[in-house]
C-alpha cells in the first residue's frame, strides 16, 4: 500500500505520526520527531510524491554509491558532504548494486527534460534516474532533505537517533519554469567569495539554478576587468554607509563560477547600465560628459548617476563597453550577459535609448543572450532574444507592464522579480526590527512582506498578457543597501526564499487554485531542521511549526 500525493491538489505534504503534533500546533513549536518517521514533505513540492509503506532506506559503512559518466560527477558532489557528516567512506563506483547502495544512472525515460528525475528510496536502495546529470543532481537534492537534517553538518561526532534513514518513498518530478533565481546584490555592500560559496549551497538546496550578481552599483564597483584597472582601484574602494570596498579578482569569479557549476547553478553577472554607474564614472573621468570624475558614492539614493551619451565621449564609452563585456563573458560559461538598464533618471529619453542600444548590442556581441531590468523595453531595437526582468509590484503601474510586454514581442521572454513579493530585503511584518537592532531591511515596496505574500502570487497573473510560454522564470533579489554581514543576508533571504524556490519548481495546483499556504508551512518547518543544521541565522516567522 502506498499514499500517493500530487502537487496539483491542493495538499501536497506527507505528515508522520511523529510529526502530526506540528500540524495540529501551527504558531508554536514541536519537539523533533524520532529519526525514521515520515517526512513532512519535500520544498519545493515535487510533481509527485508517493510515501509507501515499505522499510526504509538506511546509510551504513556498507554503502557505495553506484554510478559512472556523467552520473558519477553528481555522485562525488553528494558524497563529499555525506562523508564529512555520517565518517563512512561513501565510495562512488561503477559496480553491481547491493541492497545498501545508492545509484545515480542516465535514463532517457527517467523524464522529459534534463532537470527531470525520479527517485525511488526503501530497503533494497536508492535509485535516482534522469534523464541528463542536471536531473540527477536535483535528486540527490530531494534525498537530502528525505534523510536527517544531521546530513548538512560538519562533523561526524554523534550519528543521529535510528541511523541514517530515509522513508520508503518514490518521487517523480521536473521544473515547472526553465530559469529559479537568487540574486545578489554585491555592489552595495560587499560579499566575501565563501560566503558566496556558502549561498550558493543553500540555494541549490531549493532547486534554484541561477545566482545573479549584482556586481556594480553607484556604490562600488566589484568585478576585476584588466583593460581598466582602476574600476576595482578607486570604483571598488567604497560601499553604502562607508563599511569599506572590495571585489573579486578574476580568479575569485572563476572559483564562483565553477563551484556554481558543479551544483547545476548558472551565474549570470549582471554590469549595471548606463545609470546605477557613479562607481566606474569615479574612476574614469572619460566616460563623464565634463572629463571630471564624481566622487565615490556610500548613500542610497539612485537615479542620479548616467554613462555619456555625447558624440564627443562615445569613443570612450564604446571602447569602455566592449572591453567590459567581452572580459566578463569570457570569464562566464553560462548564456546570460545582464546589462542592468533601471532607474536611469539622469538619462534623457533620447541619451537613454541610444546608449540602451549600444549596451545591449556591445552585449550580444560576445555570444551572449542579454538581459535587462524592465526598462529596457522603451527600446525597440533590442537584440534577439533579449530577455526582460520585471521588477515592479505584483499590480504593474506605469508603463512597468508596456515596457515587460515590449521584450515578447521582440522575440525575448521574461524574469518575474515582482518587488513585493518577491523582494527579500523588505522587512518581516510579524518583527520588523529583528535582532539585527532595525538596522537591516526596508520597507518601499509596500513592506513589510509576510512570508505568506511571498508564497501566494502566481506568475502568470502579474503581467497582462503574459501567457506561461513568455515566462522564462522567477527571481528572488535581495538588495544590501543596509545589508553588510552574511548573518545579515540569511536572516531577510530565509525563510522567504523558500517561498520563491517552490513558485518557481512545483506546478499549480489543479484548477489554477491557491496553494495551500499552511501546507507549506509544515513542510518549511521540515526543511528548517537543515537550514538549524546548516547553521543558517534563518528568521522563524509566526505560523510555522518550527522544530525545537
Amino acid at each position: 500500500m502506498r499514499r500517493r500525493i500530487r502537487t496539483t491538489f491542493s495538499t501536497v505534504g506527507i505528515i508522520g505520526a511523529g510529526l502530526m503534533g506540528a500540524v495540529l500546533a501551527l504558531g508554536g513549536c514541536t519537539a523533533a520527531p524520532e529519526n525514521g518517521d515520515a517526512v513532512t514533505g519535500i520544498i519545493p513540492a515535487p510533481v509527485e510524491f508517493d510515501l509507501t509503506d515499505g522499510a526504509p532506506f538506511t546509510i551504513t559503512t556498507e554503502t557505495r554509491i553506484i554510478a559512472n559518466g556523467d552520473a558519477a560527477r553528481v555522485a562525488e558532489t553528494f558524497a563529499a558532504q555525506a562523508r564529512i557528516a555520517t565518517g563512512f567512506d561513501l565510495p562512488v563506483v561503477a559496480d553491481a548494486v547491493a541492497a545498501s547502495d545508492i545509484v545515480l544512472v542516465i535514463d532517457a525515460d527517467a523524464g522529459t527534460g534534463e532537470e527531470a528525475y525520479t527517485l525511488e528510496t526503501g530497503a533494497d536502495g536508492v535509485r535516482i534516474a534522469a534523464p541528463a546529470a542536471a536531473g540527477l543532481f536535483w535528486g540527490t537534492q530531494t534525498l537530502r532533505q528525505l534523510l536527517p537534517a544531521e546530513i548538512e553538518r560538519t562533523d561526524a561526532s554523534t550519528p543521529p537517533t535510528g541511523g541514517w534513514v530515509a522513508p520508503a518513498a518514490s518521487v517523480a518530478d521536473a521544473p515547472r519554469f526553465a530559469y529559479r533565481g537568487s540574486m545578489l546584490d554585491v555592489a552595495r555592500h560587499f560579499l566575501p567569495v565563501e560566503d558566496v560559496l556558502d549561498h550558493i549551497d543553500r540555494i541549490a538546496l531549493l532547486k534554484l539554478n541561477v545566482l545573479h550578481l549584482h556586481l556594480t552599483d553607484d556604490q562600488g564597483w566589484r568585478l576585476a576587468i584588466d583593460a581598466w584597472p582602476e574600476l576595482t582601484g578607486i570604483g571598488a574602494s567604497t560601499s553604502t554607509g562607508g563599511d569599506g570596498g572590495g571585489f573579486y579578482t578574476k580568479d575569485d569569479y572563476r572559483r564562483i563560477v565553477e563551484y556554481a557549476a558543479e551544483r547545476f547553478v548558472t551565474v549570470v553577472p549582471e554590469i549595471d547600465l548606463p545609470g546605477h554607474t557613479n562607481a566606474a564614472l569615479s574612476a574614469y573621468p572619460e566616460l563623464n560628459c565634463d572629463g571630471i570624475a564624481p566622487k565615490p558614492y556610500e548613500g542610497i539614493e539612485v537615479g542620479f548617476s548616467s554613462l555619456c551619451a555625447s558624440p564627443e565621449r562615445a569613443e570612450a564609452t564604446d571602447r569602455f563597453l566592449a572591453d567590459v563585456m567581452t572580459e566578463v563573458a569570457e570569464m562566464t560559461p553560462g548564456p546570460w550577459l545582464h546589462v542592468g538598464g533601471d532607474e536611469s533618471l539622469a538619462t534623457s529619453e533620447a541619451d537613454y535609448l541610444d546608449l540602451v542600444r549600444r549596451i545591449t548590442a556591445a552585449g550580444a556581441a560576445t555570444g551572449k543572450t542579454v538581459i535587462g531590468w524592465h526598462e529596457m523595453g522603451a527600446s525597440h531595437e533590442l537584440p534577439a532574444g533579449t530577455v526582460g526582468q520585471y521588477w515592479d509590484f505584483t499590480t504593474p503601474r506605469d508603463r512597468s507592464a508596456e515596457l515587460t510586454t515590449s521584450f515578447v514581442e521582440q522575440g525575448g521572454s521574461v524574469v518575474l522579480s515582482p518587488a513585493d513579493v518577491a523582494y527579500l530585503d523588505m522587512k518581516y511584518p510579524d518583527d520588523p526590527d529583528g535582532p539585527l537592532g532595525g538596522k537591516v531591511g526596508q520597507l518601499w515596496a509596500d513592506g513589510p512582506t509576510t512570508l505568506e505574500e511571498a508564497y501566494a502570487w502566481e506568475p502568470t497573473s502579474i503581467v497582462p498578457g503574459l501567457a506561461e510560454a513568455d515566462i522564462l522564470g522567477v527571481e528572488a533579489p535581495v538588495w544590501t543597501e543596509t545589508i553588510a554581514t552574511a548573518a545579515e543576508l540569511e536572516f531577510m533571504v530565509f525563510p522567504r526564499i523558500a517561498a520563491i524556490a517552490e513558485i518557481a519548481w512545483s506546478p499549480i495546483p489543479d484548477g489554477g487554485a491557491a496553494r495551500d499556504a499552511s501546507d507549506f508551512h509544515v513542510r518549511l518547518a521540515s526543511l528548517g531542521t537543515h537550514l538549524d543544521a546548516l547553521g543558517i541565522s534563518y528568521r522563524k516567522v509566526d505560523g510555522v511549526p518550527w522544530v525545537e
